[in-house]
């Protein structure tokens, strides 16, 4: 059971205080109505299942209570959003097998625990919707009938055996005395009406998310934790065979090739001292091709320059590397001492880019490209456009799925917008 977040592009707006204030308030206020139906609907469904589980009437009848309490629970997150300005979040149930029968329908709600704890919410709730209930009607009572007393008070009915509470408190029983005291009180309850309404509104709303999407919440943050742990094994493991294939496939093959070079040298010394000056300086070339293509992988493991100098000269420097026109913008911010970057956000967002370039030199066809790289609140967007053919994506097998691990692995979402004819968009959002 894993729970289902309603997709959100940008972070909800908060509300005005009139509106948030309404908004509170009417989740509160048909709390309680729909608190009571949930009570008595699932209560006696429980207790008349219960009391003929011994036959085979009460099997289904308690199935039927618990889809009924799933019916409620829905009812409840739909209005939960509104509250806690929260996506909302609707838990997996369990469902049965294609092809069973009656009898195994019926137990498919048992065997579910979101299921009894949704039946335990339509029952528990009722106690946090009267209280709730009880101190919003009365602030809200509070309010309209002290700020308004000037209105009706010479309205009220009065007898001679009357004693207002502006005498009881001694301020006389004057109109002005009453109507000021009151007035006061009302003042009071309307300053704090924001304040009461909203804090019984989160009180039954965060009962109700404990509830209902507690346990969902919890099981989809193991899952996504896992999925991390699994893309970071996967992009490291990719990262790994890619270095080994290069060493292989590089410096090895140079490395062999030096030791021989030497060897021929060394017997060459004594019968043909210039063919051995010869083959040494070959031996130098190879020497410093080597060392070129080991500073290369460096580079791709873990550059220096993003360790001394941040993410923007890194960039830069890459750039300045690249087969094709590549335009740089990066905020200035990410390279000083107190804009930089957590080194596994700055890692990631480096080859992000390393790799996205890679593939524009190799498969594009492009003739011009840019990076774009922005702080957004909490996140760091990375952009790589290009205009070349298109026709990129996600597929297993294609360079993009190591980049797609590793924003994985740090929490991130990668999106590729590569329709065939170009041009290319490579987004990566990386949580700070």
């Amino acid at each position: 059971m894993t729970a289902v977040p309603v997709p959100a592009d940008q972070p909800t707006l908060a509300p005005s205080i009139p509106r948030q204030l309404f908004l509170d308030s009417g989740y509160v206020l048909l709390g309680l109505p729909l608190a009571v139906a949930s009570f008595v609907v699932l209560v006696v469904g429980s207790a008349v299942g219960v009391g003929l589980v011994v036959t085979v009437i009460g099997l289904p009848i308690l199935s039927g209570t618990l889809y009924a309490a799933r019916g409620l629970a829905d009812i409840e997150r739909l209005r939960l959003p509104a509250v806690l300005r929260q996506p909302r979040i609707r838990p997996h149930y369990k469902a049965a097998e294609p092809g069973a029968n009656a009898w195994r329908r019926i137990f498919v709600p048992m065997r579910d625990a979101q299921s009894w704890l949704d039946l335990a919410h339509g029952v528990l709730r009722l106690i946090v919707a009267v209280a709730t209930f009880v101190v919003t009607l009365v602030w809200w009572a509070g309010t309209i009938a002290g700020s308004l007393y000037w209105a009706y008070d010479f309205a009220l009915p009065r007898g001679e055996d009357d004693t207002d509470l502006a005498q009881l408190l001694g301020l006389g029983d004057s109109t002005t005395a009453r109507i000021g005291l009151n007035t006061a009180i009302g003042v009071f309850f309307l300053i704090t009406l924001p304040i009461v309404v909203r804090g019984c509104a989160l009180l039954q709303a965060s009962f109700a998310r404990a509830m209902l999407t507690g346990v969902a919440e919890m099981r989809d943050r193991i899952t996504v934790l896992e999925e991390q742990k699994r893309a970071a094994v996967s992009a490291e493991a990719s990262a790994l065979r890619r270095l080994e294939r290069d060493i292989h496939d590089g410096p090895q093959q140079r490395l062999v090739r030096l030791a021989m070079d030497l060897s021929r040298a060394r017997l060459q010394l004594a019968s043909d001292p210039e063919a051995a000056g010869r083959t040494i300086d070959e031996a130098v070339t190879q020497t410093r091709d080597t060392l070129a293509e080991l500073r290369a992988l460096s580079r791709g493991i873990a550059p220096p320059i993003l360790v001394d100098r941040g993410l923007p000269s890194a960039l830069a420097a890459l750039a300045g590397r690249g087969l094709i026109p590549i335009e740089i913008q990066v905020d200035p911010e990410l390279g000083t001492p107190g804009g930089r970057l957590d080194p596994a956000v700055e890692s990631t967002a480096y080859f992000v880019v390393a790799e996205a370039l890679t593939n524009v030199a190799k498969h594009s066809r492009a003739t011009e490209c840019q990076v774009c790289v922005a702080r957004h609140d909490r996140r760091l967007t990375v952009r790589v456009d290009d205009d070349g053919q298109g026709g990129a994506h996600l597929a297993k097998g294609h360079g993009l799925v190591g980049i797609a691990d590793r924003v994985r692995a740090v929490g991130g979402d990668l999106a590729v917008l590569s329709p065939p004819g170009g041009p290319t968009e490579i987004r990566a959002e990386l949580p700070l």
